[in-house]
């Protein structure tokens, strides 16, 4: 498998490791030349000096061949013409950008970026749950950031505390997975009762998250 990174700088860097771990060829398109060398003398990937938006750098990058391609370039509007280079003369079956202006991430979408990045997004999502509910931890994002993976502890100032499931109103669009009790797994179903100090592993979509929160641990602080 064949992966492009395109851009420069730590992220850069650390996100070509990982990709080498996992077996990927690796080649980096940077436009920075210093970065380009010390990208060299670092890792064992190909490294291109270049403009990643330029259809002939990225042929020279082995796009044809590329099964993902990464672009976290400095400015919007360059990851996205990668992106869409990639895709449209490519044929590069997945792409992934990162998104400055938070405004922009469902054009990206729209426009066919496989995966658009927002850190933004990211960051204020997860300060916003932090401050509301300390009782409330973000494991991670699936399906391209339209499922949550979130545990829930529940303290003594939980509603869900002695009630059951279907009491909860929960919306269909969302499931408790997985209850944690004590060393007891529970794989849980309408009827069951939820306790104090219970850990839930629930998945839910970014527009019914705070809902069911608001169920599971009552109004944050």
């Amino acid at each position: 498998m064949h992966a492009i990174i395109l851009g420069q700088g730590k992220s850069v860097y650390h996100l070509a490791r990982r990709f080498i771990s996992k077996g990927y060829h690796t080649t980096i398109i940077s436009r920075d030349a210093a970065a380009a060398r010390n990208f060299s003398r670092k890792l064992k990937a190909t490294v291109v000096h270049g403009d990643g938006t330029d259809p002939g750098v990225l042929e020279e990058a082995g796009a044809r061949r590329a099964s993902i391609l990464v672009s976290l370039m400095m400015e919007d509007q360059d990851n996205l013409v990668a992106c869409q280079l990639a895709k449209e003369m490519f044929g590069v079956p997945r792409t992934v950008a990162l998104v400055l202006d938070p405004e922009n991430e469902t054009v990206f979408r729209q426009l066919g970026v496989t995966v658009a990045i927002s850190v933004a997004h990211m960051l204020s999502q997860i300060i916003e749950e932090q401050v509301s509910y300390e009782d409330v931890i973000n494991l991670t994002s699936l399906a391209q950031g339209k499922v949550a993976l979130t545990e829930v502890i529940l303290t003594e100032t939980a509603p869900a505390v002695d009630r059951e499931l279907r009491e909860l109103g929960l919306p269909r669009n969302a499931l408790v997975a997985t209850v944690l009790r004590n060393d007891e797994v529970i794989i849980p179903h309408g009827e069951t009762r939820l306790r104090l100090y219970d850990r839930l592993l629930i998945l839910t979509q970014p527009g019914n998250h705070g809902q069911v929160l608001r169920a599971l641990l009552g109004e944050g602080e």
